[in-house]
């Protein structure tokens, strides 16, 4: 009986926050407690992170969204509350947190190690309720679940699931940034910033690129030598050029828009490597692409879609030994009632750092 660790739960009901409709005011209230998939969990939420994707989401650019009322959430830790009856190799009270992407296990893509691009993926907050609540249920624990460090709380751990992941992989293992190379981040949200971090503790030297001067100054705090302000320079990708002697190695669009792309790829030197992290949705989502310059100048332009579970110990590794401080990443900590009012502000990018709401 998976659930005997929890039989005062069993049947009841949690907290969860939900919207009713695409663009109206998400809402808290109790729903029935989640149960395991057979291959799967149910985590009980301590920390989870709030997404710019989130908000996307909730406008109604994700088709992968098909009923509602729907639970937003996809950047979670916490500990596991209940295993399906498939489960083996975890336990009721382990400390897990798992990436966005959450793998079959068994597709082509899978057995071949890219889990972040599984062909039947399957993303809490997205394909099912997410994390916005007490308890959230994940499948195919095999495939999907990390354990946490004890050196590691779980706001902290919150942070990675998403937009740090996707972070480290676009510019660590797609971006191959390496030692005194010049990187240019554009966008100093959560994504930029942490795409600052990891690209100063490779030994990269970063530009951030930003319209907030809140968060440029974060950005230098975490490592950039240079900030840009884009409503300031005008031309930023001729900034970066004349800063880097003929432009960057590497450019990230950490913002996801048809500028800020178009930008980050005018912004590199001959052969550089470019990095899309950040999303292009809704009228944003066909930008132009300067393939002329990526034509003569021999461009790589790359996705990065999150990070599979078995590469987490690598970074999990820098985390601990101090040379990624996520902790510095972590803005405001707020509750679930204060959860709504925050997801349907994130069009305007308030805030500077990671949002993490305790439920």
């Amino acid at each position: 009986m998976p659930w005997v660790a929890r039989a005062a739960r069993y049947n009841a009901h949690m907290r969860a926050l939900l919207y009713a409709q695409f663009k109206s005011l998400p809402y808290v209230d109790d729903v029935p407690d989640p149960t395991p998939p057979p291959d799967g969990v149910v985590v009980r939420v301590r920390a989870t992170g709030l997404c710019r994707s989130d908000w996307h989401g909730w406008q109604g650019h994700d088709s992968d969204i098909q009923t509602l009322p729907h639970v937003p959430g996809h950047e979670l830790a916490g500990e596991i509350a209940a295993v399906g009856r498939d489960v083996r190799g975890w336990r009721v009270g382990e400390r897990v947190t798992t990436p966005f992407v959450l793998a079959c296990g068994d597709c082509p893509e899978c057995r071949r190690g890219d889990q972040q691009v599984c062909a039947h993926q399957w993303q809490p907050g997205f394909h099912g309720w997410g994390s916005f609540s007490e308890y959230v249920a994940l499948p195919q624990a095999a495939a999907n679940l990390v354990r946490l460090p004890d050196a590691l709380d779980y706001a902290e751990a919150a942070v990675l699931g998403c937009r740090f992941a996707t972070s480290f992989r676009g510019v660590a293992v797609q971006g191959r940034v390496r030692a005194g190379e010049w990187v240019v981040v554009y966008g100093c949200g959560g994504v930029g910033l942490s795409a600052v971090m990891i690209a100063t503790a490779l030994g990269g030297h970063v530009i951030g690129v930003d319209l907030d001067p809140t968060r440029l100054a974060l950005a230098r705090q975490l490592g950039a030598v240079h900030v840009l302000n884009a409503g300031a320079v005008g031309d930023v990708p001729a900034a970066v050029k004349a800063l880097t002697a003929g432009g960057a190695h590497v450019s990230v669009d950490a913002l996801g828009s048809a500028r800020t792309c178009r930008d980050a790829i005018l912004s590199l030197r001959r052969r550089g490597r470019h990095v899309q992290i950040g999303l292009l949705a809704g009228d944003q989502s066909d930008p132009a692409v300067p393939m002329g310059a990526v034509i003569a100048h021999e461009l790589e332009v790359l996705g990065s879609h999150g990070m599979a579970a078995h590469a987490y110990p690598e970074m999990l590794g820098l985390i601990v030994n101090g040379r990624l401080p996520v902790a510095h990443l972590i803005g405001d900590r707020i509750d679930l009632e204060a959860a709504g009012p925050a997801l349907a502000a994130m069009d305007s990018f308030p805030g500077a750092g990671v949002t993490i709401i305790e439920p």
